[in-house]
């Protein structure tokens, strides 16, 4: 999913670049429109520079991704820096010019990515808050689809400014139909749960009508799919708090679980006694795919409840997951 959403921000990059001949300064300087183009698309990729976060491990890429790189700060800071690496090899260039539209591609990006449901924290350092709309899913065929069609029409002849123009005319009419689409798939929910929901996440998916659901309420969590306004619940579980034990308290000081906790928001809990190793596994329920629940944090203890081994992140099978650990069954 990480190459098809850069994929996204590559083609917006190349559409605000046709867009910035708009500005009569890009248009009529061809030093200025080498520099923009230039900041436009490293604009729309710099604040996923935090990607590489994930060759140390999958919990300090939790815990960070989307993160500070898409604060406030940042957005303010991109575009300078970005602006000044350029300008240093394009220095007939307009600063100014190439600080804005540099300025809106990062802008553009942080934007973006607050309407799917991973969201951002975009408004660090005055919330930690992930702020995730979840109407648009990470990668939306339809969103890059328009977009290539777009630059299509850019390269056979077309005007680039009312292409581009026309192209966020019809995105803005798009998401608005997103947001009535979520809208009435909660309201569905609501009339299929047997009690008041506490919370209900509406997490989008790759097809247009089809919606992932994760409901809690007072005494359980469900979790099903919405296609339109047909609403299937697939699984219940019955609503436990993690017990407060020592083993417990000694997992979640684990950087795995810790990182899993910060980032899932509807989870249940699993703890086995696998003889002299315990098991302690949290699983996100916003994720169910054919049955199962790939999204999880796991942690082995021993007998002084000290970790033995961790890991969160993405598995489809038991054995992908006891090959991350390095887990060999004590007798």
């Amino acid at each position: 999913m990480r190459k098809l959403d850069t994929g996204t921000h590559v083609v917006m990059g190349i559409a605000l670049s046709g867009l910035a001949t708009i500005d009569p300064m890009v248009a009529a300087h061809g030093a200025t429109a080498t520099a923009v183009v230039a900041g436009v698309m490293i604009g729309s990729q710099a604040p996923d520079i935090d990607t590489v976060l994930k060759l140390r491990n999958n919990a300090v890429y939790i815990r960070h991704h989307r993160g500070a790189t898409h604060s406030i700060p940042a957005v303010l800071t991109w575009p300078l820096l970005i602006s000044i690496a350029i300008w240093f090899f394009f220095q007939d260039a307009n600063f100014l010019h190439l600080w804005l539209w540099s300025f809106l591609a990062v802008f553009l990006h942080v934007f973006v990515d607050i309407f799917n449901a991973y969201g951002t924290q975009a408004l660090r350092p005055f919330s930690d808050k992930w702020v995730a709309l979840g109407v648009i899913n990470t990668f939306d065929p339809i969103i890059f689809g328009l977009h290539v069609v777009a630059i299509l029409l850019w390269i056979f002849g077309i005007n680039p400014v009312w292409t581009m123009l026309s192209l966020y005319g019809i995105l803005t009419i798009y998401y608005i139909i997103r947001f009535g689409l979520q809208a009435a798939v909660r309201n569905a929910v609501k009339h299929v749960l047997p009690d008041e929901p506490e919370e209900i996440i509406v997490a989008p998916t790759m097809r247009f009508f089809q919606w992932r659901i994760a409901a809690t309420t007072k005494t359980h969590h469900y979790v099903g799919r919405a296609y339109g306004r047909s609403v299937t619940m697939y699984d219940k579980f019955e609503r436990k708090e993690l017990p407060d034990t020592p083993l417990v308290r000694a997992a979640m000081k684990d950087k795995n679980i810790s990182a899993f906790c910060s980032f899932s928001p509807i989870n249940r809990w699993k703890i086995t006694d696998l003889g002299h190793l315990h098991e302690v596994r949290l699983i996100d329920l916003r994720y169910r795919s054919n049955g199962y629940y790939p999204f999880v944090a796991v942690a082995h203890l021993n007998d002084d409840l000290e970790i033995v081994n961790s890991y969160t992140g993405w598995i489809f099978s038991e054995d992908k997951l006891h090959k991350k650990l390095s887990f060999l069954p004590i007798d």
